[in-house]
């Protein structure tokens, strides 16, 4: 269950992908094609309230078309060690600063054609700070307790992959 690569082209080059179209040699010889995005690793944090509540974000997604639902995530900066990042964008996105970070786990968003890592953690938070969103975004704190988190979930409210892995991630793990 092996392709070796023949050759790639990068067809795209962007600020966080690029798109590389690959010639593949199956394992019965035959020649096939391959459209990988790659993307660099990312993080997602769940921070965890003293109170036992949890931290999400509510922020506009242009390529839904609407407000989503999510746990706080971000790109890591390149060399940026993962939990460096992850206390990062807790930071900017929420106000929250992480008092300790658990790594949960990584997820792989979409196998079939996208090289992005997200690694999850569990953020220990107690008082929120200010926020330093980016210029381009603008993002809505919103806490919850376990039990709501999972009715949305229930509900069909929450249809973001990488929350609903994180929150399955940390369910596994803790909850």
């Amino acid at each position: 269950m092996y392709e070796k690569t023949i050759s790639r082209k990068t067809v795209f080059e962007g600020r966080i992908l690029d798109v590389d179209v690959l010639e593949v040699e199956l394992e019965n010889g035959k020649r096939s094609v391959r459209e990988i995005v790659q993307h660099g690793v990312a993080v997602a944090i769940i921070p965890h309230l003293p109170d036992g509540r949890f931290v999400f974000i509510r922020q506009f997604r242009k390529a839904m078309e609407r407000i989503c639902f999510e746990v706080v995530a971000g790109n890591c900066d390149p060399g940026e060690p993962e939990e460096v990042s992850a206390a990062r964008e807790l930071q900017e996105e929420t106000g929250y600063v992480a008092q300790s970070l658990e790594l949960l786990g990584p997820i792989f968003p979409s196998v079939g054609y996208c090289t992005e890592r997200i690694d999850v953690f569990l953020a220990k938070v107690s008082e929120q700070g200010a926020t330093a969103f980016d210029e381009d975004e603008h993002i809505e704190p919103i806490i919850l307790t376990e039990a709501e988190m999972d009715e949305m979930i229930r509900n069909g409210e929450i249809e973001d992959a990488k929350t609903l892995a994180a929150w399955m991630l940390y369910k596994a793990k803790k909850g």
